[in-house]
């Protein structure tokens, strides 16, 4: 486990070096954006862009900025949207809003969707069960931003009952801001509940037909007996390391829900350093949703050892 674990991270970093050495040099191929003549930051700026080696040529400038970031974890001041600050202190500030609408999603979605798929699975080839993965696949294949606007539309237009747009403030967890924030989770939620619906309920489905569970009913147990001490915890195997990958991932968010919803978040940051030509920005939630990325990859694959010992990752035999 330990030698498949460092491959790995080594694989990690190769993949992660390579789309970092690729957007970068694509976003310094790029026009830089004009910089407004008067501002007192305008000066900040310019430095920071010839310190940065903006007039070399692009593998020199990529080591200049893996320098930076290595040993002063500096990724450079904001070119446009936020002139002259650092990007840093930026990107923490938008930080938590997509950690706390992330997390709400999956504290409510997993439990949901986990007792459909076992509900379904105990009904298999019912109308239940046909009518829960026949919604599962529907919402599946439905994209996140099309949940939004019938969220908007249905329950912020028609009904009133929530507001458009997520309230402004650092309040987190006040009952207002919670209550702002249900549409955006519910549209993030939809996804996932339905995800860990069709996982689970085909994990589930196997295991009940499995010979073990026909040997625990023969020595006495009865239907739920089985299923809780046996069925749901050799399903559980599969099920556990999704829930802890989408965990790993809650820091990624969602940039277009963001952007729908108002969110102050790192999606709506990148979003808005796409469109305002803000690099330096960018380049850094870049390397984060691709750091999320593997590291949930990562986590997910080596969690399947620690759950089920019978599971050797990267063995031979």
């Amino acid at each position: 486990m330990l030698k498949y674990t460092l491959q790995r991270i080594l694989y990690m970093f190769i993949v992660f070096m390579i789309i970092t050495l690729m957007c970068f040099v694509l976003i310094r191929m790029l026009p830089l954006a004009p910089l407004p003549a008067g501002d007192p930051h305008t000066a900040i700026v310019e430095a920071r862009r010839e310190a940065m080696g903006y007039n070399k040529p692009y593998l020199e400038q990529f080591w200049m900025f893996l320098k930076n970031v290595v040993t002063k974890f500096d990724w450079g001041v904001s070119d446009k949207l936020f002139l002259g600050q650092d990007v840093v202190d930026i990107f923490t500030q938008r930080l938590p809003a997509t950690v706390i609408v992330n997390l709400y999603s999956i504290i409510f979605a997993i439990p949901i969707g986990i007792a459909l798929g076992v509900f379904a699975a105990l009904k298999k080839n019912t109308w239940v069960d046909y009518l829960i993965s026949t919604l599962t696949m529907v919402v599946i294949s439905v994209p996140s931003f099309v949940y939004a606007f019938l969220i908007q539309y249905i329950f912020s237009f028609k009904l009133g009952w929530l507001p458009f747009l997520m309230k402004s403030g650092t309040d987190w967890f006040s009952p207002a801001m919670f209550v702002s924030m249900l549409p955006a989770i519910m549209s993030l939620a939809f996804g996932t509940i339905a995800g860990f619906t069709r996982t689970t309920r085909a994990e589930l489905t196997e295991v009940l037909t499995s010979e073990f569970m026909l040997l625990a009913r023969t020595k006495g147990l009865t239907k739920a007996q089985a299923t809780v001490r046996h069925a749901l915890r050799n399903c559980f195997v599969v099920v556990v390391p999704a829930i802890i990958g989408e965990f790993v991932s809650i820091l990624g968010g969602s940039l277009i829900i963001e952007r729908i919803f108002s969110i102050p978040g790192v999606g709506r940051l990148t979003i808005d350093a796409i469109n305002g030509q803000d690099y330096p920005i960018f380049m850094l939630t870049t390397c984060f949703y691709t750091a999320i990325g593997l590291a949930a990859s990562l986590v997910v694959d080596i969690s399947y050892g620690f759950i089920d010992p019978r599971i050797r990752m990267g063995s031979k035999k």
